[in-house]
């Protein structure tokens, strides 16, 4: 089920198999969860202290050693392509790039929906505790927002906005009292306050090319757009559904045959981060974890041992299940501990190293549900970060040729 569903139906089947897109995604990835990147056995429980770890090379494919590129390693940006004859895989990667973005101008954001699904939407009058509430009981992470007062759409709240609050009242412990009281449509004052970026307000209409709702998404650096439409009758604008990254990156791997095209390494590409990541460690407490997701505007942060191998990963929708229930106590608690709090069917931590190429990464994404992968060597030293909006970057942005056409 989407996040971005509730009791709604969706468009006509086009000729991809809207079934597939709307499977369950939990279901989808399990048999990727009973893989660990290096092994084929299950790991212990997230709660137990060693999550799982998939590796798109480790399930999909057997494992195919290669020795690093001059300048791979160390935790900097792999190398870039020498000035040189262009190579057989250079040419498909090339043509690979040019299939997606043909298929995505011709396709729309409203093909991307699968049959039927779900749709939340909350008025800006909502309490801030009781949209936590609703959003944590349908297991959703973002809801478009509507103002009953102009019938109009009012940005998207995100985990972010729950970050912000939650930053806010750390600065002022005497208005702690109050945010049970605190509503969505004051989330503007908490941002003025607190010096961040305003609420995403970005949307599109349904109809317009899946390309440009994704060109969006980049520019404002959201992760995911509301469909927007207007009523033919009432001129009033309505919210018809919500589009990720990721459905839309699994959409691609499901209609698009020619991912399998792109079978450049990534230490061959200019894709992911490689430096000044921010990392924490078990005791590192949650607030400083916190403070990190915003200042870097981040999803994540990778959790190391002293000897930087990567044992766990804090993710920003970690931050809902501490203040469940307006228990705001555990924001005390250090990272470590507060991932005990995870829910037993956390997917796991999705690695890959700067040997995997995207037809692999293509494929984790079509078969399970992917928001990152995390960079690491054959020793689980942390090297990157590759989250979505780097993989849609490429694919969209990254030059098709020498003379740098797109």
């Amino acid at each position: 089920m989407s996040d971005e569903a509730m009791n709604a139906t969706g468009p006509q089947a086009a000729e991809h198999n809207h079934q597939d897109i709307a499977q369950d995604d939990a279901k989808a990835g399990e048999a990727a969860r009973k893989q660990v990147a290096g092994g084929g056995h299950e790991s212990g429980s997230p709660s137990s202290g060693a999550p799982h770890f998939v590796a798109p090379l480790s399930y999909l494919r057997p494992v195919q050693t290669r020795a690093l590129s001059a300048g791979g390693s160390g935790g900097s940006r792999p190398g870039t392509r020498d000035s040189k004859q262009m190579t057989v895989v250079d040419r498909e990667q090339i043509e690979g790039l040019r299939a997606i973005r043909a298929f995505l101008k011709v396709r729309t954001s409203y093909d991307v929906l699968p049959l039927s699904y779900r749709l939340i939407v909350f008025d800006t009058a909502l309490l801030v505790k009781k949209s936590l509430n609703i959003l944590i009981q349908c297991g959703i992470v973002s809801a478009p927002l509507w103002d009953s007062k102009t019938s109009t759409f009012a940005g998207l709240l995100t985990v972010s906005d729950y970050i912000n609050v939650i930053q806010y009242y750390w600065q002022n412990p005497d208005a702690l009292a109050q945010i049970d009281q605190f509503k969505l449509n004051s989330l503007r004052e908490v941002e003025r306050a607190i010096g961040v970026n305003t609420i995403e307000t970005v949307s599109i209409h349904p109809l317009r090319p899946l390309y440009e709702a994704c060109t969006r998404m980049l520019q404002s650096r959201a992760r995911r757009i509301p469909l927007v439409d207007v009523d033919d009758e009432t001129q009033r604008e309505m919210v018809v559904s919500l589009v990720t990254q990721y459905r839309i990156l699994k959409f691609v791997s499901v209609n698009v045959k020619e991912t399998q095209m792109l079978k450049k390494p990534l230490r061959d590409l200019h894709v992911g981060s490689y430096t000044n990541l921010a990392i924490a460690h078990m005791e590192t407490p949650v607030m400083d974890v916190i403070h990190m997701l915003v200042k870097k505007n981040i999803s994540c942060v990778p959790i190391l041992d002293s000897q930087g191998t990567v044992l766990n990963v804090f993710e920003a929708v970690d931050v809902i299940a501490l203040i469940k229930g307006g228990d705001y106590e555990k924001l005390n608690l250090s990272a470590g501990k507060a991932l005990e709090l995870r829910s037993e069917d956390f997917p796991g931590i999705y690695t890959c190293t700067i040997n995997d190429r995207l037809d692999t990464i293509f494929d984790t994404i079509r078969k399970s549900r992917v928001h990152r992968l995390i960079i690491i060597d054959e020793a689980k030293q942390l090297k990157g970060v590759l989250s979505l909006s780097d993989i849609l970057d490429y694919t969209l942005n990254s030059s098709l040729g020498d003379d740098g056409s797109q």
